[in-house]
């Protein structure tokens, strides 16, 4: 018969020990930094951008099929939206004109307002609400797919090949639709000016050349360039980084949208403070 051991129980620990120390917390940052990180990689996303454009390989057809998806979603809604924004541009400045007395400026002063602020703006709200929308729809899709990161482990650089086609194509789009809605919206407060206003023809084509320049037409077509690069690029960078799987990429959609529009203002007075004082006023 063998004996049994007995099985000491354990001591307990002494309640005098210093107690283990703990790793500091990692302090998080804070929510007022979290604006100026966004900003930075956005900055960031710019600027890869455009040194990836300079590279080789172009993806030509992807442009292409880019820059022909943005058009026909953007030019019918751009005419449409064109002509009573010229009509009220032509009828607001030509009720005021009437009361200071001065009806032979109305022609210049409306299209000139088309030209310069309405027009940029029209395409730049209509690319980023459709295009822009639909831009960052897809690379958010392929994002949370892990497309993406497919890509980059076979070496392809998902900037060269998908952003850069995108913001060329919205960069081009804007340009050619600045142009198609500076001529519908012109006709369009023409009308409205002769028929509803009773103006005189010869007077309101006298006075846009009276007081129109070509620097006027170059402003517009630069402002649409840079508005078509911004919605680009903010399409493209809440598209690289949804939140939260397929209702990230919706919220990423919205955010996209409200961000362009948010820079689109700030942009537009910029340029236009710094093209009132670089360019004088025809006959001045």
């Amino acid at each position: 018969m063998t004996a049994e051991i007995p099985v000491r129980p354990p001591e307990p620990a002494a309640t005098d020990a210093a107690p283990a120390k703990r790793p500091p917390a990692r302090r998080e940052p804070t929510r007022l930094l979290a604006p100026l990180r966004e900003t930075g990689k956005l900055f960031a996303l710019a600027l890869s951008v455009t040194r990836a454009i300079f590279r080789r390989p172009f993806q030509v057809r992807e442009f292409i099929e880019q820059f022909w998806f943005i058009a026909s979603v953007t030019i019918l809604p751009s005419a449409l939206v064109s002509i009573p924004f010229g009509a009220v541009i032509a009828l607001q400045v030509g009720s005021l004109t009437q009361q200071l007395g001065a009806q032979s400026f109305t022609g210049g002063a409306s299209v000139l307002a088309v030209i310069q602020q309405a027009s940029p703006l029209i395409v730049a709200l209509l690319i980023s609400g459709a295009g822009g929308s639909a831009i960052c729809a897809d690379l958010g899709s392929r994002k949370i797919r892990e497309e993406l990161d497919a890509m980059e482990v076979m070496g392809v650089s998902p900037i060269q090949r998908l952003v850069v086609p995108r913001v060329l194509a919205t960069m081009f789009v804007a340009v050619l639709l600045n142009g198609l809605i500076s001529v519908v919206g012109t006709l369009g407060g023409y009308f409205f000016n002769v028929i509803m206003q009773h103006g005189t023809p010869g007077a309101y084509l006298a006075s846009f050349s009276a007081l129109a320049q070509l620097p006027d037409l170059y402003i517009s077509e630069v402002k649409a360039l840079i508005f078509g690069f911004i919605a680009g690029i903010v399409a493209a960078y809440r598209g690289l980084n949804p939140r939260g799987g397929p209702k990230g990429v919706g919220d990423a959609v919205n955010q996209s949208v409200v961000i362009t529009f948010m820079l689109l203002f700030f942009v537009n007075m910029i340029l236009t403070a710094i093209y009132l004082q670089i360019v004088p006023a025809k006959g001045s």
